[in-house]
């Protein structure tokens, strides 16, 4: 399979974070400011996967516009002392990416200095697009505007591309934009999403070993 150009979705699917660090930032956020409000982890996964982290705020944890510009500065100086480790198996693949003469774009609702802090830490290729959370809100996932903004610079056609995500969001992204999309399921084991992934998508992918094989067989 030849795919000129990769589009990675971060969290959970490059890298091991939400279990690890965003999560236990929101815990620690709602704690102090929402005290009455409590999720497990699994409810954390099921809501950023669908309906998304802004109607999940607004709409269940009940922050309004405000609360929630507090909650991005306090998210993101957590951010700051913890780094999520990438997965076994992606660095391979990027790197293999690269070598073919393939491009590596990355879209996601982390913010862009914070994705390429993680790409250097976990001595990552550098990417060659970044899309994050510095875009204007009408221009996030799942706006294909990331997307056609990667053809238009890469001068790459959307059969020609591949999206890789965890969450509806970048299935939805995808969806809109006509390119394919695989679904990253590595990063948990909740039936509910598993169920729509597999459902809806026309790749899924349980481990990244199957990734790499159908990426570079």
């Amino acid at each position: 399979m030849s795919i000129s150009c990769l589009v990675m979705d971060h969290d959970d699917t490059l890298v091991n974070s939400t279990a690890t660090v965003h999560f236990p930032c929101f815990v620690e956020y709602t704690q102090k400011y929402f005290p009455d409000y409590h999720c497990t982890l699994e409810h954390y996964f099921l809501k950023n996967f669908d309906p998304g982290v802004v109607p999940f705020f607004r709409d269940e944890v009940g922050m309004n516009a405000e609360q929630m510009r507090h909650e991005e500065k306090f998210w993101n100086a957590y951010v700051q002392r913890h780094v999520p480790k990438a997965y076994p198996g992606i660095r391979e693949i990027l790197l293999e990416q690269k070598k073919r003469g393939g491009y590596v774009c990355v879209v996601s609702h982390s913010l862009r200095d914070n994705i390429l802090r993680d790409f250097k830490e976990n001595d990552l290729p550098a990417p060659d697009l970044v899309f994050g959370w510095d875009e204007p809100p009408a221009e996030r996932k799942p706006s294909p505007h990331a997307l056609y903004q990667i053809m238009e610079r890469l001068k790459v056609k959307p059969e020609e591309m591949l999206v890789v995500d965890d969450l509806k969001p970048g299935y939805d992204m995808a969806l809109s934009a006509g390119v394919p999309f695989a679904a990253a399921g590595w990063a948990n084991d909740i039936p509910e999403i598993e169920s729509f992934m597999r459902k809806n998508c026309g790749l899924y992918f349980k481990t990244i070993e199957e990734l790499k094989a159908y990426l570079f067989a």
